[in-house]
């Protein structure tokens, strides 16, 4: 249930040039206890949405979806209900911005982490799905303040674009990311891969990324991201029956890094979830007619509720929360 209480304008500290419309709304947390939260939204540096508890967040975190690159309102309020200030933004998509995910600058997140910085006192996370993993996984690793990483369906090496560039350009392949205006090394994709699926139904990618991976071994080992240099408290959530990419797999190797490093990871799995785990509030994936991302409504929540205390832990610093 949410109620809606009218509109108000924004008070946080980073917005002081003009205002920001901002609403209030009501709504149950995870146990069922009433929660007012007030959601921002906002246009600079990029279009996002800011959601706060009233009072404001015991930490802050900034959201990222996956390849749809949209802003996700849902997950920040479900946050926002946990106590958290929580930021999503279009990273890619929008006006200015690549039309695809191909060189997109880790500094824009690095922007939306300084805005965080401003608003909230306590700890500041990145929270990223697939390729919003990838992103916050590297942000990490770049960015010190980043002080704890949840990474639902992550993936342990950089890949290669996904669509076009600003230049319109899909091919040759490019880095998803840049650093510092130089690209990110990555893995580009094997185009001899076909699918296995019947012509005209959802096609599961993830044998592609398995071929390309073997085919391009010695580009996977340039491109694995290098998590063991982040002092970020790492939580990983990954479902055994993801069929966008083997993130299960991913997972483990980036907990090995973290291990390796004296800096052990949180990983929380279900054999039966798929790539899109949802978090205790959220509502079902929608539904795809383009790609299989396994698992099944029932395993992918049931996976982001055993997530769910690891997750809050991780972000609000609770050492008393471990996997």
């Amino acid at each position: 249930m949410e109620i809606h209480k009218g509109h108000t304008w924004s008070g946080l500290a980073w917005c002081r040039t003009a205002p920001v419309a901002a609403e209030m709304i009501v709504g149950r947390d995870v146990t069922g206890r009433l929660v007012e939260i007030i959601e921002h939204v906002i246009s600079a540096p990029c279009e996002g949405v800011l959601v706060e508890p009233v009072g404001g967040g015991r930490a802050g975190v900034l959201v990222l979806a996956g390849s749809s690159g949209r802003v996700d309102t849902e997950r920040c309020r479900v946050l926002a209900r946990a106590g958290l200030t929580a930021l999503s933004i279009r990273w890619f998509g929008g006006d200015g911005q690549a039309p695809g995910i191909c060189e997109i600058p880790l500094e824009t997140f690095v922007a939306v982490i300084d805005l965080l910085r401003g608003t909230v006192r306590g700890r500041i996370g990145a929270l990223g799905l697939s390729k919003g993993a990838e992103a916050a996984l590297l942000l990490a690793v770049h960015d010190p303040r980043v002080d704890a990483v949840i990474a639902l369906s992550p993936t342990s090496v950089v890949w290669a674009n996904v669509g076009p560039g600003v230049d319109g350009v899909r091919h040759p392949y490019r880095s998803s990311w840049t650093w510092q205006g130089e690209p990110v090394p990555f893995v580009p994709y094997d185009d001899s891969w076909t699918p296995a699926d019947p012509e005209g139904e959802p096609v599961s990618l993830r044998p592609l990324y398995e071929q390309s991976r073997r085919t391009f071994a010695d580009a996977a080992g340039a491109a694995v991201i290098p998590i063991e240099r982040s002092a970020a408290q790492l939580v990983l959530v990954a479902g055994g029956d993801d069929l966008m990419w083997p993130s299960l797999t991913f997972a483990r190797e980036l907990a090995a890094r973290c291990a390796s490093a004296g800096r052990p990871a949180t990983l929380v799995t279900s054999s039966d979830a798929g790539h899109r785990p949802r978090l205790p509030g959220e509502g079902p994936a929608d539904p795809s007619d383009r790609f299989r991302y396994g698992g099944t409504v029932e395993a992918d929540a049931a996976l982001g509720a055993a997530a769910w205390p690891q997750v809050v832990a991780a972000l609000v610093g609770d050492p008393g929360v471990s996997g």
